[in-house]
């Protein structure tokens, strides 16, 4: 797919991080880039630094993922591009005890449910609205109506300790993008996913210095945490390179999860 100022996509939890970086990466390439996010303020700001446009979305919620899709059509046309990066962590072990009172406690099971409700089921849910509306595109001169492109990560295939969950819903993402690139390639629609590695991202902002540090150092190369940008172009390389469908790309720096 050629990137010029006739295409339009939307990227979700665009307001920082991953997405962040694909939406500016986007707009750089000529894109109309719209911005999902519940972070309004910082979602706004970001589409107004883009000239992009921006939608409160939750994409746990139908009808506030169908309203947002209905409002950024309304602006830039119909998107011929997806990028799902919506996701939350979640790190407690299945069962434990607390190191102080020495009680068992077992995950809960909200947090475990709404982990699989934002990075599973919202990325399905943003994936069907994306799909039925290019399915009323004209296909390109390559037959091309689309892509979509989901965020899973490496933890997909080696979840660490305490995240089942975050595992769950990633390996989810990840296994669906098969199914989902096969029942779309008749439309010219290709899907696929990227598997990033440990990445200096906001999830990461919590963490203490000497944690991001061991992060770092167990990269084997670079041994570093990936930058938001370098996710960012593997985005637009998968956007351009139409011979990638159904594909899920590590993008880890030969990293290979140890359980902590």
């Amino acid at each position: 797919m050629r990137l010029e100022p006739s295409i339009a996509a939307i990227v979700t939890g665009a307001a920082s991080g991953l997405g962040a970086a694909t939406a500016r990466a986007l707009a750089a390439a000529g894109v109309r880039v719209a911005v999902f996010d519940l972070l309004e303020q910082q979602g706004q700001a970001l589409a107004n630094e883009i000239g992009g446009c921006f939608a409160r979305v939750d994409v746990c919620v139908e009808a506030s993922v169908a309203a947002g899709f209905a409002q950024v059509r309304a602006a830039h046309g119909q998107e011929r591009i997806l990028v799902n990066c919506a996701g939350i962590m979640a790190a407690i072990r299945t069962a434990g005890r607390d190191r102080q009172s020495g009680a068992i406690r077992s995950f809960p099971m909200e947090l475990f449910e709404r982990v699989i409700a934002v990075n599973l089921t919202g990325s399905f849910r943003c994936i069907t609205h994306a799909a039925a509306g290019m399915l009323s595109l004209t296909a390109d001169a390559d037959g091309e109506r689309g892509v979509i492109i989901n965020t899973a990560s490496v933890a997909a295939q080696e979840g660490q300790i305490g995240q089942a969950a975050y595992a769950a819903s990633k390996g989810g993402v990840l296994s669906l993008t098969v199914p989902v690139a096969r029942d779309l390639a008749a439309e010219g629609i290709r899907v696929n996913a990227i598997l990033p590695g440990v990445f200096d991202t906001p999830m990461l902002a919590g963490a203490s210095e000497a944690t991001r540090q061991g992060l770092a150092a167990a990269v084997p190369f670079p041994p570093r945490l990936g930058q938001p940008a370098e996710f960012a172009s593997l985005v637009l390389e998968i956007c351009r390179n139409g011979y990638l469908n159904a594909a899920a790309i590590r993008l880890d720096g030969a990293l290979r999860m140890a359980p902590h």
